[in-house]
């Protein structure tokens, strides 16, 4: 499916926000303008609605991300320990994932997210392994969990 269709992506952010969708779908345009070839990998899972972009069709290989809250959007790097962040803006203290948190388009600094995502471009290709059949510019839904944690939803 190519980055056109977003009925599946569309309808698992239904239960939030407006802002928070038009950051992430803003978000996934920006990163869809600048990496064609890539695939996007959805996963509906409990907690959140998370996509983000690979060279292949594996998770593995995923180097940014866009994971969905209640009144925010997580934009990060899987590798983000990997990549040089010189002005300190990204958040986190794990091994591995770096992110900023985004509210609204104004909070996001264009500029330097596009020197760090060719950064973690190029790291993730330098960590792929061979694959035969590659798919490229595509859109997957990779899992859809079936009992999910919601805004506005009780439990």
């Amino acid at each position: 499916m190519p980055k056109e269709e977003v009925n599946d992506l569309v309808k698992f952010l239904l239960p939030y926000p407006d802002k928070v969708k038009a950051a992430a779908l803003w978000l996934r345009e920006f990163v869809w303008d600048l990496y064609p070839d890539t695939n996007e990998l959805i996963y509906d899972n409990y907690n959140a609605v998370a996509f983000g972009w690979s060279p292949t069709d594996k998770a593995g290989d995923v180097f940014c991300s866009i994971a969905v809250c209640s009144d925010h959007v997580n934009f990060g790097f899987n590798r983000g320990v990997d990549i040089e962040d010189p002005a300190r803006m990204l958040l986190g203290d794990g091994n591995q994932y770096r992110y900023l948190r985004i509210r609204d388009k104004e909070d996001f600094p264009e500029w330097y997210m596009k020197e760090l995502l060719e950064a973690a471009y190029q790291n993730s290709l330098s960590r792929m392994k061979p694959v035969k059949n590659q798919v490229k510019g595509t859109t997957i839904v990779k899992s859809i969990s079936p009992v999910k944690k919601r805004p506005g939803v009780k439990d």
